[in-house]
């Protein structure tokens, strides 16, 4: 066997993983680029999806996540800078403390179930397309 090609290696990161979220692969805009923000993938899922807006396909690649907390407000911002502006598109992940729903252009941040900061996220997800089944996030 080719010794580049051995046994997957897992990568270490020394902080405690305590963010997690899922990135819809499709929602990222073509040309755009995540760096200097380490995540672990945790899970992938290919699915159907029947809620997809007008603008979004009708298939999705889930990417379940972890990376450590003190990254959180710097991925929010990346990853507002990555998404597509149009098709409805947003990432949400948790910290231990906090919810990050992120759009392009835009970052929600509340306290974990705190209803206002999640129905302010809602509202806007509304405001631009996104259909009402989508607004599931975990908080």
């Amino acid at each position: 066997m080719d010794e580049h090609f051995g046994a997957p290696r897992r990568v270490e990161i020394e902080e405690e993983l305590v963010l997690e979220g899922v990135l819809i692969a499709e929602s990222f805009r073509v040309g755009a680029e995540l760096v200097d923000v380490p995540l672990q993938v945790t899970k992938i899922v290919r699915l159907e999806v029947e809620s997809a807006a007008a603008e979004q396909p009708q298939q999705w690649t889930l990417l379940d996540f972890a990376a450590e907390e003190g990254d959180a407000e710097r991925l929010a911002e990346q990853l507002s800078a990555c998404l597509a502006p149009t098709g409805g598109w947003y990432v949400n992940y948790n910290t231990m403390a906090e919810a990050f729903v992120v759009f392009a252009g835009k970052v929600f941040r509340y306290p974990r179930g705190q209803v206002e900061g999640r129905r302010r996220a809602q509202d806007y997800a509304r405001s631009i397309g996104i259909p009402e089944p989508q607004l599931d996030w975990q908080d």
